[in-house]
C-alpha cells in the first residue's frame, strides 16, 4: 500500500509541477520576460547598422503586439459574454409580454366567434360556421356550433337554433351588459353588411355611381338644429371669431362684410390678390363655420369646356365619368345649409370656356331654369335628384374662384367680371385675440331671408342714388362707360347687406363703383384717357365729398401710375 501511495504522489506531483511550469512559462513569456527581452534588445541595438536597427525595432514591435492582441481579444470576448447575459434577461421579459399579448388576442378572437355564432343562430341556425378564429390556430377541422358554444349548444341538433340563446337562458354565461353589447354588435354588423352590399351593387350597376353613393349617404341623414335667430352682424363677427379661435386665420371686418354682401349679390365670387393673403382659406374656413366643408377643385390649364367640370357620358363603358365638381353640385341639392365649390386658380384656364354654361344658367331669372343637362334621357337606377338626365343648380350653392395675375394665368374677361363679385385680398389682417366661437347651423333659406330683410331695412337713400346717377352720366359722356342693368341690380343687392353687416352705405357704393365700373378702365387704352382720369377724380370728390369714395380714388390713381 505504501508503494502505491508513493507512486501516486510522485506521478501527481509531476503532473502538477508541469502544469505550474506551463503557467509560469506563459507568465514569463507574456509578462515577466519582457525585462529580459528588452535588455537583450538594448545589448545588441547599438552594434547594428541602420538597416539592422530598423529590423530589430520591427521584430521587437511584432513580439510586443502578440500579448496586446491576446489581451484585446480576451477583453472583447468578456464584454460580448456580459452583453449576452444581459440580453438574455431582457429577452425573457419580452417573451413573457409577447405571450401575454398572444393570449389576449386569442381571447378576443374567441369572444368574436361567440358573437358571430349568436348572430348566425339568431338568423335561423346552422350546422357549421365557416370562421377562422382562435381554434383555427390549433384545430385542423372547421369549427361547428358545438365546439364554439360548448356541448350544450349541440344538444339542439344539427341545423337548429341554439335553445339557450332563443329562450334567453344563461347557457353562454353572459350577463345583461354582454347581451346588449352582442345585440348592438349584431345590429352594427347587419347595417355595415347591408351598406357594403348596396355600395357594391351601385358601383356595378349604376351609370352614376358617385351620385348614387351620395343618395345612400343622405338616405338616413338627420340635419342639425338650425339657428333662425342670428343676425347678419352677429353672423359676420361670429365667423371672424371662429376663424381666429379654431383655425388661426385672421380677416378684417371689411373683407368679411364684402364676402357676405357679395353672396347676396351674386352666386359667383372671385377672390383676387397676391399669394399668401388667404384667398383659398377664406371660403374654406367660411364653409367650416357653417359646418358644411367646401369642395376645392383645382383648375388645370387643360380645361377647355364643360366636360372638365361636369364630366361626360362614356359610350363605351355606358357610365358617366363623374367629377368632384359634379358630386359637390349634386350633394348641395340635398342639403339645406349653404354650400361652396371653390375653383382654385380659376384663371389657369379660360373661365369663359369651361364655365360658360354655368354662367349662362345663373343668369336665368327663374330658379326653375337653373338646369344643366348631363344625359339626354333618364335610365332606371339614376340618382333620385336627377330628372330626365338633368341636374338642378341649387339656390344654396355658391361658386368661389381664386385668381392670381401673373404670366401663367389668363385675364378674366368682362363677361365673367360682370356676373361675379370680385374681392381683392392684397393685405394680411393683423392678428387679434377673441373668445372661442363654435360653428353655426343656418339654412340658406334663412340666409336669403336675412338678405331680403336687409334690403327692406336699409334701403339706399335717394341722395346716394342721385349722386350715383350723376357719376353714371359723367362716365357715359367722357369715357363711354355705363353702370349697366346687371351692375345696378347687384348694387341694390350688395349695399343693404353690406350695411346690415356693419358697413356704411357710401362704403358699399364705393366698393361697387371701384370693382365693377372703374375696373373697365383696365381693358381700355389708358394712355389716351390718363389726363381725363384726373378730372374724374376731381368730379368724384366734388360730388361725393373729399374722401367720400376713397377706394375708387385710390384705384384710379393706381391705374394712372401703372400707365
Amino acid at each position: 500500500m505504501s508503494e502505491f501511495l508513493s507512486f501516486a504522489w510522485e506521478l501527481l506531483s509531476k503532473v502538477v509541477y508541469n502544469i505550474v511550469a506551463v503557467f509560469a512559462a506563459l507568465l514569463n513569456l507574456l509578462v515577466f520576460g519582457w525585462v529580459d527581452y528588452f535588455n537583450i534588445f538594448l545589448s545588441y541595438f547599438n552594434a547594428f547598422n541602420p538597416v539592422g536597427k530598423i529590423g530589430a525595432v520591427i521584430l521587437f514591435a511584432l513580439l510586443a503586439a502578440i500579448p496586446v492582441l491576446i489581451v484585446i481579444i480576451l477583453v472583447r470576448r468578456w464584454k460580448v459574454h456580459r452583453e449576452l447575459l444581459h440580453d438574455k434577461s431582457d429577452n425573457k421579459t419580452l417573451y413573457r409580454e409577447i405571450g401575454r399579448l398572444n393570449k389576449q388576442v386569442l381571447d378576443l378572437m374567441e369572444e368574436k366567434n361567440k358573437l358571430l355564432a349568436i348572430k348566425v343562430n339568431a338568423m335561423g341556425g346552422t350546422q357549421r360556421i365557416p370562421y377562422m378564429g382562435a381554434s383555427a390556430l390549433t384545430d385542423d377541422v372547421i369549427p361547428t356550433v358545438g365546439n364554439v358554444l360548448g356541448k350544450g349548444a349541440s344538444a339542439g341538433g344539427e341545423g337548429e337554433a341554439v335553445p339557450g340563446i332563443v329562450a334567453g337562458s344563461a347557457s353562454l354565461s353572459l350577463d345583461g351588459d354582454s347581451v346588449s353589447d352582442a345585440a348592438a354588435a349584431m345590429a352594427k354588423a347587419t347595417v355595415e353588411a347591408r351598406t357594403l352590399a348596396e355600395e357594391k351593387e351601385i358601383s356595378l350597376a349604376n351609370r352614376f355611381p358617385k351620385l348614387s353613393l351620395v343618395d345612400l349617404k343622405y338616405r338616413d341623414w338627420q340635419p342639425p338644429v338650425y339657428d333662425d335667430a342670428i343676425t347678419l352682424e352677429h353672423f359676420v363677427e361670429g365667423y371672424r371669431e371662429f376663424a381666429c379661435s379654431e383655425l388661426g386665420l385672421y380677416y378684417s371686418p371689411e373683407i368679411v362684410r364684402r364676402y357676405v354682401a357679395g353672396m347676396a349679390a351674386s352666386k359667383l365670387l372671385i377672390l383676387e390678390g397676391i399669394s399668401g393673403t388667404g384667398k383659398t382659406s377664406l371660403p374654406y374656413s367660411f364653409s367650416r363655420y357653417v359646418d358644411n366643408p367646401a369642395t376645392i377643385v383645382s383648375v388645370q390649364p387643360s380645361f377647355r369646356d364643360r366636360t372638365e367640370v361636369l364630366g361626360y357620358f362614356n359610350e363605351f363603358s355606358k357610365r358617366f365619368n363623374e367629377t368632384e365638381f359634379l358630386r359637390a353640385l349634386y350633394e348641395a341639392g340635398l342639403r339645406e345649409d349653404p354650400s361652396f365649390i371653390v375653383l382654385d386658380e380659376m384663371n389657369l384656364a379660360r373661365v369663359e370656356y369651361y364655365f360658360a354654361e354655368i354662367l349662362s344658367v345663373l343668369e336665368m331669372p327663374s330658379h326653375d331654369e337653373w338646369v344643366l343637362e348631363l344625359v339626354p334621357t333618364a335610365w332606371d337606377g339614376d340618382p333620385r335628384a336627377l330628372h330626365d338626365g338633368k341636374i338642378t343648380v341649387p339656390d344654396s350653392l355658391w361658386f368661389v374662384g381664386t385668381a392670381n395675375n401673373d404670366d401663367s394665368t389668363f385675364t378674366i374677361t368682362d363677361k365673367v367680371y360682370d356676373r361675379a363679385i370680385p374681392i381683392e385680398l392684397n393685405e394680411r389682417a393683423d392678428a387679434f385675440e377673441c373668445p372661442r366661437h363654435e360653428r353655426v347651423h343656418v339654412t340658406s333659406q334663412h340666409l336669403q331671408y336675412l338678405f331680403q330683410k336687409a334690403k327692406v331695412e336699409h334701403v339706399i337713400s335717394e341722395d346716394v342714388l342721385e349722386k350715383m346717377h350723376k357719376l353714371d352720366q359723367y362716365l357715359q359722356t367722357r369715357f363711354r362707360l355705363a353702370f349697366g342693368n346687371r351692375i345696378i341690380k347687384q348694387m341694390y343687392d350688395f349695399i343693404p347687406v353690406y350695411v346690415a353687416c356693419g358697413g356704411t352705405e357710401l362704403g358699399g357704393m364705393d366698393y361697387i363703383i371701384a370693382r365693377k365700373v372703374l375696373k373697365k378702365f383696365e381693358s381700355m387704352n389708358v394712355s389716351f384717357v390718363r389726363d381725363e382720369m384726373t378730372g374724374l377724380i376731381e368730379y368724384i370728390e366734388k360730388t361725393f365729398g373729399e374722401g367720400g369714395l376713397p377706394d375708387s380714388v385710390s384705384y384710379l390713381l393706381r391705374i394712372q401710375n401703372m400707365y
